[in-house]
């Protein structure tokens, strides 16, 4: 599996939009180590909060494929025209949506992160118990400042069991991908 195109991101009407970097690229890596049990889980909704050039949920089309509905949200306008250009440029259906956060429920695959602590995350955190499906799973990108262990703990009290999965240092930050999914899940 490659790394989906993504050179219009931080470039032109995308100039604004973050591109891909280490976070982006361990959250692609820990999807690759998960392919086999993505593809065995045959998702019907995958949500990215916070999608940026949408380079990770091109990626994770390219694995699960097309079965799927991925929904992309992101607060910037130019961040969903960037992911639409992404999942053009490799052929992938992704369906960009201009919002703060979400709103539904049934969600199977959903990641989020932020490079401001924890502000954004720790008010998606709630909604991730209901809108996680049975089977789902719940990806999310941490710094060592957003204390992991914690976040691990407090979904760990609503029933999300939780674990650092893939591990790097990026320059002078320890990022981690967090995995959850419902503590009745092998």
């Amino acid at each position: 599996m490659s790394t989906p195109l993504y050179s219009h991101a931080g470039r032109g009407d995308f100039r604004e939009v973050y591109e891909p970097a280490e976070d982006s690229f361990l959250l692609i890596d820990a999807l690759e180590k998960d392919a086999d049990r993505l593809q065995r889980m045959s998702p019907c909704v995958c949500l990215e909060v916070g999608s940026g050039s949408g380079v990770v949920s091109a990626f994770l089309a390219s694995v699960v494929g097309p079965s799927a509905l991925y929904i992309c949200t992101d607060v910037n306008p130019a961040a969903a025209q960037c992911t639409a250009e992404t999942a053009s440029c490799n052929r992938v259906s992704l369906q960009p949506v201009i919002t703060d956060l979400v709103g539904s429920t049934g969600i199977e695959a959903a990641w989020a992160g932020g490079e401001r602590g924890r502000e954004v995350t720790d008010r998606f955190l709630p909604a991730v118990v209901q809108l996680l499906s049975d089977k789902g799973l719940f990806y999310l990108i941490t710094i060592a400042e957003n204390d992991p262990e914690e976040i691990i703990h407090l979904l760990s009290q609503s029933g999300l069991k939780g674990e650092s999965c893939l591990s790097t240092r990026a320059r002078n930050e320890r990022l981690s991908v967090l995995r959850f999914h419902r503590n009745q899940q092998t």
